[in-house]
């Protein structure tokens, strides 16, 4: 199979809204933490201290290591899409295949322009492939190569 080399990176705004969303839910840990840290008389630091830790990394590492364990070419008649940071997937979607295309929006991701590309596909295992983190224009451009490519598939 192809190496590595050749995948497209996400869009960078992707990093900023991974951020975002771990932001949010390191304020509902800390605002918790906060409330133990308030129950447990005496113990002043033992919840919060760590769990400011755990929101750190989280910000600053995670969004990283999923933007950059994520790639995908659209190439050849299909689409690949590689992902995964412990368990990694590399999963080819011929274009032969495809039912649907689908170009979603999330009000996050329409606050950064992005969308998440989602192909269906004929079959029950991995019947959905989903490429999230790609700039709208370029989703929606996309599902229109896919959808020129299938109509001459069928011609």
């Amino acid at each position: 199979m192809d190496d590595a080399d050749d995948l497209t990176q996400l869009d960078p705004a992707y990093k900023s809204m991974l951020r975002l969303q771990l932001a949010i839910a390191a304020l509902v840990l800390l605002v918790a933490a906060t409330i133990a840290e308030m129950a447990i008389p005496g113990w002043t630091g033992a919840v919060w201290i760590p769990a400011l830790f755990v929101a750190a990394y989280a910000l600053i590492r995670v969004p990283l290591r999923r933007y950059h364990a994520t790639g995908f070419s659209l190439a050849e008649e299909r689409l690949r899409v590689v992902r995964g940071i412990f368990f990694r997937t590399d999963t080819v979607v011929p274009f032969g295949r495809v039912q649907h295309i689908d170009v979603g929006q999330g009000p996050l991701e329409r606050v950064f322009g992005l969308s998440t590309l989602t192909v269906h596909t004929a079959g029950t295992h991995n019947a959905s492939v989903s490429l999230p983190g790609l700039r709208h224009e370029d989703a929606t451009a996309m599902r229109e190569n896919i959808r020129a490519a299938i109509r001459r598939d069928t011609r």
